[in-house]
C-alpha cells in the first residue's frame, strides 16, 4: 500500500475496524461470567453493615446469629441468611465490628 494520505487513512479505518471486532469479541466472552462480588463490604452487608456497627461487642456467634440471623446477605449464588452463612462454624467470639464483618465476608467467598 502507498505511503500517502489515503493508503494512512485506509490503515486508520482497518485498524478501528479491527479494535471494535476485539471489543464485540471480549464482550461476548465475558457474557457468562458471574457478576464480581462488590469490594464495598457496606454494599454487600446491605442493612446488617449497620446493624453491626451498632452492636455491643465483644460478641459471639451464637449472639449474632440470635439478633441479626434473619439478616439477608449477598452471595454469589443469590441471597442468605446470616444464619445459614455462620452455620458451618464454632462459636467464636468477635472484638468488633470489623472483626465480625471480616469473619461473615470470608465465610461468603468460600
Amino acid at each position: 500500500m502507498a505511503d500517502d494520505k489515503q493508503g494512512r487513512d485506509k490503515q486508520a479505518d482497518d485498524e478501528e475496524r479491527r479494535q471494535r471486532e476485539r471489543e464485540l469479541e471480549e464482550a461476548r466472552n465475558r457474557a457468562d461470567e458471574a457478576e464480581p462480588i462488590r469490594d464495598d463490604p457496606g454494599e454487600q452487608l446491605d442493612d446488617l453493615d449497620e446493624a453491626l456497627e451498632t452492636h455491643d461487642y465483644p460478641t459471639t456467634t451464637e449472639e449474632l446469629i440470635e439478633d441479626y440471623g434473619d439478616y439477608e446477605i449477598e452471595t454469589q449464588g443469590g441471597s442468605t441468611s446470616l444464619e445459614e452463612v455462620l452455620a458451618p462454624t464454632d462459636n467464636q467470639t468477635f472484638a468488633s465490628a470489623d472483626d465480625a464483618r471480616s469473619r461473615i465476608q470470608g465465610l461468603i467467598h468460600r
